[in-house]
């Protein structure tokens, strides 16, 4: 087992940002997502994919239209993402529901992950 140093503020922005781009309307470059997310915990990783990056994003990839084609902003994802947080850190009700969000997501994006994960670890 590796151990892995505590994820500085940088590295969740780096790493959150590269997994949002797993949702944009466009051809999705995994390569270049792997390529952000080495070197860290790819359960770490996971992890935030699924309840931080996808609670923030994943509507962009169930809209018929989407809005989101070429990129998330930076500071508006990481502003939603710490929105979301704090709001579960406060909200038993929000912390319990997303928790089941998270259940669906998992489910409803797997397909997603994999392709990074397997990407990342080629």
């Amino acid at each position: 087992m590796t151990n892995y140093p505590p994820l500085s503020p940088e590295d969740k922005t780096k790493i959150r940002c590269a997994l949002a781009d797993a949702f944009v309307d466009t051809a999705v470059d995994y390569a270049y997502i792997a390529r952000q997310i080495q070197g860290y915990d790819i359960a770490l990783v996971e992890d935030i994919f699924f309840s931080e990056v996808t609670a923030v994003c994943h509507w962009n990839a169930q809209t018929p239209i989407p809005p989101i084609w070429t990129g998330f902003d930076d500071e508006w994802l990481e502003a939603e993402i710490e929105e979301t947080l704090r709001a579960r850190r406060e909200s038993w009700l929000k912390r319990n529901i997303d928790k089941l969000l998270v259940v669906w997501w998992r489910f409803r994006f797997k397909s997603f992950w994999l392709e990074i994960k397997n990407t990342a670890l080629d």
